[in-house]
């Protein structure tokens, strides 16, 4: 009659260990936005999302294997929560993978991140599809965090496009350096574009990236990166450096990018500066992208905007960026028209909530 009880209590013992060991996450970020742009040839007024940062759903978990290992997974999806849908992924890092239907007009995929890692003392393998080391690096360096009108415009203006490779890739292995929350960090990756070997184009969407970071104990952090992604037509290499410097009372950002595809090249970078006020994060940034097509066309923004803090889960904010073309550019802002050399304007009022 006692081996009953004692199984019931070792079953529940050995369930608690394995509670203990392993857990899964449910987290996401829902950002809400009205925004309102101004061309010289068409406005365009909606609500959207993703102005303060991309909204998002996804699952984590994390397994101790012992010995200093442990095991991990990350599925992590754009959401768009003012019509429900999905966002597009690309299987292959080249336009022929790219999903049929664009972003908000689809169902879901982890195109934001779908990974497995085995992570240890010498530090972290990640497979799947994640971002790039020179998105990393040269997020760091945009106040406005690669998000909304305000981001900066050589990263919403290169010149290979926010595809090919320069944000995400899939089918990459990536190898990230012990963390510490001091001294140098960094990562290696390497991505398969996965054509056939008898085929022209075969190299397509395959490449590597680096990046190098020195945090000197939160006060100063820099750091430098360098990808380059392999196509038929002319490959897409990406060089940027970044460095941020708090000075308590404010925090100084900036970055400088060189972009090529091909034959073609083109340069830029920002600078920006919050300022915390109680609940309140203002920030302002101005940067710029140039190339060297005919007429040397020429981008620069300027924006300022304001975050307020409800809570540390729920917070309000508000920006706006102005844009002007040179050289006959002609590049607006969320979805306005502008003719060459004309300038843009957006307003952008949003509400988050993250989980």
């Amino acid at each position: 009659m006692m081996k009953r009880p004692l199984l019931l209590l070792s079953a529940m013992m050995f369930a608690g260990l394995a509670s203990a060991q392993s857990s899964v996450t449910l987290f996401g970020l829902l950002d809400m936005t009205l925004a309102r742009s101004t061309g010289s040839i068409a406005d365009k007024s909606q609500l959207t999302q993703g102005a303060w940062g991309a909204s998002r759903l996804g699952f984590k978990g994390v397994e101790d294997l012992g010995g200093g290992l442990s095991a991990g997974f990350w599925l992590e999806s754009a959401v768009f929560p003012d019509n429900g849908t999905g966002g597009a992924t690309n299987i292959n890092n080249q336009s022929s993978g790219t999903s049929v239907a664009p972003n908000g007009t689809q169902g879901l995929t982890f195109n934001r991140r779908s990974t497995v890692s085995l992570v240890g003392g010498l530090g972290e393998v990640r497979i799947g599809r994640d971002f790039v080391p020179t998105f990393w690096n040269l997020n760091r360096g945009d106040v406005f965090g690669s998000s909304g009108a305000g981001q900066a415009v050589n990263f919403s203006n290169q010149i290979a496009g926010t595809g090919n490779a320069s944000v995400r890739a899939s089918n990459m292995i990536t190898y990230w350096v012990p963390q510490n929350s001091t001294g140098f960090g960094g990562s290696i990756a390497h991505y398969f574009g996965e054509n056939a070997s008898n085929t022209a184009n075969s190299n397509d969407g395959t490449g590597s990236g680096a990046q190098l970071f020195y945090n000197a104990g939160g006060a100063f952090t820099a750091g430098v990166a360098y990808g380059r992604t392999k196509y038929l037509t002319g490959d897409a290499v990406a060089r940027n450096i970044s460095a941020t410097y708090d000075f308590k009372v404010a925090k100084l950002v900036g970055e400088y990018s060189k972009d090529s595809l091909g034959a073609a090249n083109a340069t830029g970078g920002a600078i920006g500066l919050t300022v915390p006020v109680g609940a309140n994060v203002p920030r302002v940034a101005y940067s710029w992208v140039g190339n060297d097509a005919a007429g040397n066309p020429k981008i620069k923004r300027f924006a300022i905007g304001d975050t307020y803090y409800l809570s540390k889960r729920t917070w309000m904010y508000v920006t706006y960026s102005h844009q002007s073309n040179s050289g006959g550019s002609s590049a607006a802002l969320d979805g306005a028209i502008t003719g060459p050399n004309a300038s843009s304007n957006a307003l952008e009022l949003g509400y988050v909530h993250s989980f």
